[in-house]
């Protein structure tokens, strides 16, 4: 029920974003993101049995970014991870899904060093983790508050859309399961994600080249 909400707020601020006077914004106003990889998730996050692939496919990111000021901003993303058992362990699927708001640092004035095309933004902020084992254990799902930091590089290739590269770590705030009761193919740990992606401007001038 709790991530029925999330998603159905979501999809509300989405709208909003979507609708709210882009003629009369900047380009860098308001931007929709996604973007595909993979995915680290900690080890200590598995009872003792459980081992999972240090790299794992696929990581999804979904978001909407909103720039208040030049420098300053918040977006609202969601994040789809799945990782399985390395070989020789117990084999296990988990599915991690988050929901994050977070803030948006535009470091340009530290980074000015770097070519016009290019930026590098900072985002972090507080968000909710449903963890969803599959197979042989898909009744020990279960969900918690989590924290995440990241930093995005980007490539300018047009005044309305970039390519970027994002690395974040995300740290759940789970307590510990029972190992047999509720911990087999199940997750409690965080997660380093590595991804690609594109982030496509929904403000500014309807006519830009």
């Amino acid at each position: 029920m709790a991530l029925k909400n999330k998603s159905f707020v979501f999809i509300i601020f989405f709208t909003f974003f979507s609708f709210f006077g882009f003629s009369q914004m900047d380009s860098n106003t308001i931007k929709a993101q996604f973007a595909l990889g993979v995915n680290n998730p900690s080890l200590d996050g598995f009872v003792s049995s459980f081992e999972p692939q240090v790299v794992n496919f696929p990581s999804i990111n979904l978001g909407v970014q909103y720039m208040f000021k030049p420098l300053l901003g918040a977006k609202l993303d969601f994040g789809y991870n799945r990782f399985s058992n390395s070989n020789n362990t117990a084999e296990f699927k988990v599915n991690y899904t988050r929901f994050n708001a977070q803030l948006v640092y535009n470091t340009s004035r530290l980074t000015s060093f770097l070519p016009k095309p290019m930026a590098t933004f900072v985002h972090a902020g507080p968000g909710y983790t449903a963890i969803k084992p599959l197979g042989n254990y898909p009744q020990n799902d279960t969900s918690f508050l989590n924290a995440m930091a990241g930093v995005e590089f980007h490539y300018g290739l047009s005044e309305k859309l970039s390519m970027y590269v994002d690395v974040s770590y995300i740290y759940g705030f789970a307590k510990d399961f029972d190992p047999i009761s509720s911990g087999f193919g199940s997750f409690n740990g965080n997660v380093l994600t590595l991804t690609i992606g594109a982030s496509i401007s929904l403000s500014g001038c309807k006519y830009c080249d």
